[in-house]
């Protein structure tokens, strides 16, 4: 069992039980999935790029990533529908856990004049969605190897039925959130 999950179990849980007065414990929130998100715009023009993208993501997420297709075509852009257009990663269990703890605790810390995370980014239903600006500040990414400096959305998903219950897991579970 990861450290986070034995933590979810022995403390989150019965906290948030006792907090939220919950009659079954298969009412308690707990975490479900976190999908990572990488669009990669300039995949029309370089087809290595996207190659580079799945294997930084692969190496910061421990699973080997999917390559997501355009589903439209919109001639602003460039693109045309059934084009690779970026790389995501759905992770659950194990992974999830473990990729959760390296984000609060190792990558998250290394964000330059890192004061917190956006409290209020839940989407009404109890999950959380943020942003990355740079893939750098995951330890295994060496800053030599890469060729371009990329984002990504960051999501987790709870079985919260509000947004309070997923803020209070998140908060409980050691998310780093902004005081306001």
């Amino acid at each position: 069992m990861t450290r986070f999950k034995k933590k979810y179990v022995e403390e989150v849980a019965p906290a948030l039980m006792k907090k939220f007065n919950y009659k079954s414990p298969m009412q308690i929130p707990r975490m479900e999935k976190i999908v990572i998100n990488v669009g990669c715009g300039d995949a029309r023009d370089n087809a290595k790029a996207l190659d580079s993208v799945v294997k930084e993501i692969s190496a910061i997420t421990g699973q080997k990533a999917v390559v997501t297709k355009a589903r439209k075509s919109v001639a602003n852009f460039k693109v045309r529908e059934g084009m690779p257009v970026g790389v995501k990663v759905t992770l659950r269990h194990d992974k999830m856990w473990e990729f959760m703890d390296r984000l609060f605790n190792v990558a998250l810390p290394r964000v330059r004049d890192f004061r917190g995370i956006n409290p209020n980014s839940f989407d009404g239903r109890g999950n959380y969605a943020m942003g990355v600006k740079e893939q750098l500040i995951f330890p295994e990414i060496d800053y030599d190897k890469i060729d371009k400096i990329r984002g990504m959305d960051i999501i987790i998903c709870t079985t919260a039925q509000t947004d309070e219950e997923a803020r209070e897991l998140l908060a409980l579970m050691g998310a780093p959130f902004a005081q306001a």
